[in-house]
């Protein structure tokens, strides 16, 4: 649905399409029921589905990521802090969206039910405190931004995120999708169409959840390179699927 680019997905389609996965018909069915009744799909038409109002955020915060290399800034060693310890765990939804919340907009536990992330996007604390409401963070949830850490927890946080292996598999990942494009031509219909899925979805999603670094932890260019092969992977696959679809 979030390929679709606002389109409806027919029912038909969704049908064909996980065929190539070996999922019948009535698991298709069965689970496009419970997302309708869950809110995150609903019915456009006879047969066919678009966004629901409950997946409304996500699907704005998936859908920029071709874009969100745009809202880093330069940092200047300040910090951007949510406080969740005063939040009940008792409702499983609501602590489900809350975590999937802090860890798409790249912020890490510093101390139990205080997260944390480098201030380095474009909007600073009152940007980041709206995208994560919108995805799921509890409207409660203290936002604000830090600095002046105490060594100890200054060393931390320099812990909470990998740089190098994440300028690594910006490397190695950028290789594999440049490798599949080269020889996408060769593979039949159905192959290419599962694979592109497979390996685009992947690398999306890498994308999506990347934390977004500031340069001095990561490898800005190698992570501008992975995008811009994500982005052609990305185009490349939904020719292979529109093909498949007939369209």
């Amino acid at each position: 649905l979030l390929a679709t680019d606002g389109a409806p997905l027919n029912v038909r389609d969704a049908i064909t399409a996980c065929a190539l996965f070996d999922i019948t018909e009535n698991n298709v069915r069965v689970t496009l029921v419970r997302l309708s009744a869950d809110g995150l799909i609903r019915a456009s038409g006879r047969g066919a589905y678009v966004i629901g109002p409950n997946a409304e955020g996500l699907n704005l915060a998936v859908s920029e990521w071709r874009t969100a290399e745009r809202r880093v800034s330069t940092w200047a060693g300040r910090y951007v802090l949510v406080h969740t310890g005063n939040l009940s765990r008792r409702d499983r939804t609501a602590v489900e969206g809350r975590e999937r919340a802090l860890h798409l907009l790249g912020l890490r536990e510093l101390e139990r039910g205080l997260f944390v992330r480098p201030d380095n996007l474009r909007g600073g604390v009152p940007d980041l405190r709206q995208r994560l409401t919108s995805v799921g963070l509890d409207s409660e949830a203290a936002v604000f931004g830090a600095d002046a850490f105490d060594d100890e927890r200054q060393a931390h946080i320099a812990w909470l995120w990998d740089g190098a292996a994440l300028s690594r598999a910006y490397v190695e990942q950028r290789a594999q999708l440049e490798a599949w494009l080269a020889r996408s031509s060769e593979l039949e219909h159905d192959v290419a169409a599962r694979e592109a899925y497979l390996l685009g979805g992947a690398a999306i999603r890498q994308v999506v959840f990347d934390p977004w670094l500031p340069r001095e932890w990561v490898d800005c260019e190698a992570r501008a390179r992975f995008v811009d092969a994500v982005r052609r992977f990305d185009a490349a696959g939904k020719a292979i699927w529109r093909g498949l679809a007939g369209g």
